[in-house]
């Protein structure tokens, strides 16, 4: 027969088309199966996740929903020497088979027929990794379906994520699964840099994860380390000799807290994205720092006192540090209280002033009355139960005065100051009957706010008046350059204000920082709830804010507990720390402010060899008490200091008498406030605001 006729035969018969045909549809099935039952791959993208500071630190892990430890792998956070060990040891030809090792399974078929039991099952990595996701008896019928499995993986996923999920998924023993969780528990850190002992461990756990334990059953883990380690060994993946010292260094003995620090901060930056693992904005150090703080404070306060705090880098909004609460040990300690409304107090009257700057209402050295007023039915007084008569708008801010701000609250609109707070990203909360709105007492703390919103006002207070929201994750910081944020005050207005609090009086014991070299330039303002239920202190320091609230959990009241007396110690030494933590990074360098103000408030301490004099008596701030007045004069103040030549002293812009040495004297005719100015043979000035009081303070 020709071959053209063999060839003409074989078309007229019909079994070529019917294997062709059987062929495709048995390939369509495939298909078909494939698409209808995906691998499930919902166990490997339910994790743990691992919150770190901006640097890398960890802070705190959480478990995944089901309650494991499993951490994503990504290779490039794993020691390559261990994924060489690991696959020698597990699939030596694993980066060459397409998910089934065929001859691989042949000889652990011979070997385990050898001796009379199952020696080997012959899995490839691949077909391990569908048997962690879909767990099934160990039978024949399942061996199949992973092989099955272990083919719809090759063909969705690159080796090195195949890889990856194995990492992810192996069991460690108890509720550890994947090597990342694994190195946490038993060493104490990533599992990027191991040890030639820990890469062993790792290897031959979970071929038996609950008989090789290290923390229950060390004996055991440590004969099949050793194991491990000796085939490692004979494969030359560790050099000679090297089974010997792994052979003479004994497992872990027990199982390693997770990290848990920065516990109420971490929880926010997990919240403030998707559920994955974190580099936050926060300083490690820092936050351990402002914890002790904390921690010590709300100690020497008393049982049941919770302290929080948080701290904003202002140019990129991104939060620092935040403590939630001093101890979780102690009364309300698991709430984050940076995050719960409450009473600001007197923090908000910055806002209403420049507002009213904005507006052209006032200036700072607009002159109020500080006397008894009632608003329609509302009617405020101040803080210690005195008025001071004819004020400086200036020297009401510093000096936290009631009336002025809620004056300045009525003329400005209550209801249009708490839209614009809620526009910046602040919304207060009002209590009482439905559709109670913003009233004047708004001006005194009578709506709720937390130390977050605090924190977004005062970085706009720092930021020239444009209000952003904040930042959690490191990779969002250089967003915030971009965002335009919403204006809340002027530049001018801002930049007046912080002039304002920079001149406040600090808190008893320390130096006001424009006479200090090197101090943190604090422009700061406290706040007291009704009843002393919040202490509140919050401030524009350098680069950055710091609100510290002071209180109890329940909201109960502890009476003389002022933010002044309680919660602005604690902002100084907290602000101290972030001036010297953050330092070294170029972040927050300590600034004097040097330059001349609009108009002199303060004494300013120059830099350069030609200084203006220095007033040693008053100091900036002062509250001084000439004893009652009330038609007799009050206790002459004798006014020191030094500068070139002889000063010239006045208050007010008047001159000051002499006494009988000679030595300059000022008899205050009335209380209120004073500015009390010296200067030299040069014509150079310097001055300070004072505070005069005709009742004792004690």
């Amino acid at each position: 027969m020709t071959g053209a006729a063999f060839w003409a035969g074989l078309k007229g018969l019909a079994w070529p088309k019917r294997l062709m045909a059987g062929l495709g549809a048995f390939l369509a099935a495939v298909l078909v199966l494939d698409l209808a039952f995906p691998p499930p791959l919902t166990r490997a993208h339910i994790n743990s996740v691992l919150v770190t500071d901006r640097h890398g630190k960890p802070l705190r892990a959480f478990s995944a929903p089901d309650g494991r430890w499993r951490f994503a792998v990504s290779l490039e956070q794993i020691d390559p020497a261990f994924i060489e060990a690991l696959v020698r040891v597990e699939d030596k030809r694993f980066w060459n088979h397409h998910g089934t090792d065929w001859l691989g399974m042949a000889r652990a078929a011979v070997d385990s027929a050898a001796a009379g039991r199952v020696v080997s099952g012959g899995s490839t990595i691949t077909m391990q990794t569908a048997r962690m996701l879909e767990p099934r008896p160990r039978n024949i019928g399942s061996k199949f379906i992973e092989i099955w499995r272990a083919n719809q993986l090759e063909r969705r996923f690159t080796k090195d994520e195949i890889i990856e999920l194995y990492l992810t998924l192996t069991p460690y023993g108890g509720n550890l699964e994947g090597v990342r969780a694994a190195s946490w528990s038993y060493f104490g850190h990533e599992a990027d840099r191991l040890s030639s002992d820990e890469i062993a461990l790792l290897i031959a756990l979970p071929q038996s994860p609950e008989v090789r334990r290290p923390d229950r059953r060390p004996e055991q883990a440590k004969k099949a380390r050793d194991r491990v380690a000796a085939k490692l060994t004979g494969y030359g993946v560790f050099p000679e000799g090297e089974a010997a010292e792994v052979a003479a260094l004994p497992v872990p003995p027990r199982r390693l807290d997770f990290p848990d620090r920065a516990w109420h901060g971490a929880d926010a930056a997990l919240a403030n994205g998707p559920r994955e693992d974190v580099r936050s904005t926060f300083d490690a150090a820092l936050q351990a720092e402002l914890e002790r703080i904390a921690l010590t404070r709300a100690e020497s306060e008393g049982v049941d006192v919770q302290v929080s705090a948080i701290v904003v880098h202002v140019p990129t909004r991104a939060v620092r540090a935040l403590v939630g609460s001093a101890s979780r040990e102690r009364a309300g300690g698991w709430i984050d209280l940076t995050n719960r409304a409450r009473s600001p107090g007197s923090t908000l009257k910055p806002f209403i002033y420049a507002l009213a700057f904005d507006d052209g209402i006032a200036s700072a050295d607009t002159r109020v009355e500080d006397l008894p007023r009632q608003f329609a039915g509302y009617r405020p007084e101040n803080f210690d139960r005195m008025f001071r008569g004819d004020v400086r708008i200036s020297d009401a801010l510093q000096h936290s005065l009631n009336i002025p701000a809620v004056l300045m609250l009525d003329r400005i609109g209550a209801e249009r100051f708490s839209a614009q707070l809620a526009m910046a990203g602040a919304r207060p909360r009002f209590t009482g009957a439905a559709g109670h709105g913003a009233g004047l007492a708004l001006a005194l703390g009578g709506a709720g706010l937390t130390a977050r919103e605090l924190a977004i006002l005062y970085a706009a207070l720092g930021d020239g008046g444009i209000a952003k929201p904040l930042v959690w994750r490191a990779e969002e910081e250089r967003l915030s350059y971009e965002d335009p944020g919403r204006r809340l005050m002027s530049s001018a207005s801002a930049s007046e204000i912080l002039r304002i609090l920079q001149g406040s009086p600090a808190p008893a014991g320390r130096m006001p920082g424009s006479l200090t070299r090197d101090a943190p330039q604090i422009a700061f303002k406290t706040g007291t709830s009704y009843g002393f239920r919040d202490a509140w202190a919050a401030a524009v320091s350098g680069d950055h804010v710091l609100v510290v609230w002071i209180g109890r959990a329940d909201g109960a009241p502890r009476t003389g507990a002022t933010g002044r007396d309680i919660a602005l110690p604690v902002l100084f030494e907290m602000a101290d720390r972030v001036s010297h933590h953050l330092r070294d990074d170029g972040e927050a360098r300590a600034r004097l402010t040097t330059e001349p103000h609009r108009k002199s408030r303060g004494a300013q301490r120059n830099l350069s060899e030609n200084r203006p004099p220095e007033i040693l008596f008053p100091p900036e701030g002062a509250e001084l008490w000439a004893g009652p007045v009330n038609g007799h004069p009050g206790r002459p103040f004798v006014l020191a200091g030094r500068g070139t030549g002889e000063l010239s002293w006045f208050v007010d812009g008047t001159p000051t008498a002499l006494d009988d040495a000679g030595s300059p004297i000022w008899q205050p005719r009335q209380p209120g406030f004073y500015q009390v100015t010296a200067v030299d043979a040069d014509g150079r000035a310097s001055s300070v605001r004072v505070r005069v009081l005709t009742e004792n303070p004690a």
